[in-house]
C-alpha cells in the first residue's frame, strides 16, 4: 500500500525540490509538505537532524574530492574547514589558497592567523575567531 500511497502522492502533489508556494501561496517543500510557519508549517528535529546530516555527508565528500589532502588531518582541524564549505560553499572555501598551503604543509599557527584576516573573519568574526583557534590547537571548540 505504502509503495502506491507514495507513487499516487508524487503524480497528484507534484514534486519539488526546492521551497515553492503551492496554488494557496502556501510555502511548501517536496511533496505537498507545508513548511510555511504562518500557516503551522515546518519541519521536526529528526527532520531539520537527517538534513543536516545529509548536508555534512555532501560537503565532505565534495571537500575531500576536490581537496583529497584533508583527509589526511586530524578530525578538529578537518572539522574547521567542513565547517568553512558548510558557511560558504566549497568553492568560497577553496579561493582561501594561501591558507590552504598552509594548513596542507602544517603550518597551523601560519592559518589560524590568516583565518582571522580575512573577510569571511569581518563578516562572522565569533565564528572565525572559534575555528581559527580550533585550527591552532587541534581541539574541538
Amino acid at each position: 500500500m505504502i509503495a502506491e500511497l507514495t507513487s499516487q502522492l508524487r503524480r497528484d502533489e507534484g514534486e519539488k525540490l526546492h521551497a515553492y508556494q503551492d496554488h494557496l501561496g502556501y510555502w511548501t517543500i517536496g511533496v505537498g509538505r507545508l513548511i510555511d510557519r504562518a500557516k503551522g508549517g515546518g519541519i521536526s528535529r529528526a527532520e531539520s537532524a537527517m538534513l543536516l546530516a545529509n548536508d555534512i555527508d555532501e560537503t565532505m565528500r565534495e571537500l575531500l574530492r576536490r581537496a583529497p589532502w584533508i583527509g589526511t588531518l586530524s578530525y578538529p582541524r578537518q572539522g574547521v574547514l567542513i565547517n568553512m564549505a558548510f558557511q560558504m560553499g566549497v568553492d568560497g572555501l577553496l579561493g582561501f589558497k594561501h591558507t590552504l598551503k598552509m594548513i596542507e604543509q602544517g603550518e597551523y599557527e601560519k592559518a589560524a592567523d590568516a583565518m582571522l584576516n580575512s573577510k569571511w573573519a569581518q563578516q562572522t568574526p565569533n565564528r572565525a575567531y572559534r575555528l581559527s583557534r580550533q585550527m591552532r590547537l587541534d581541539e574541538w571548540q
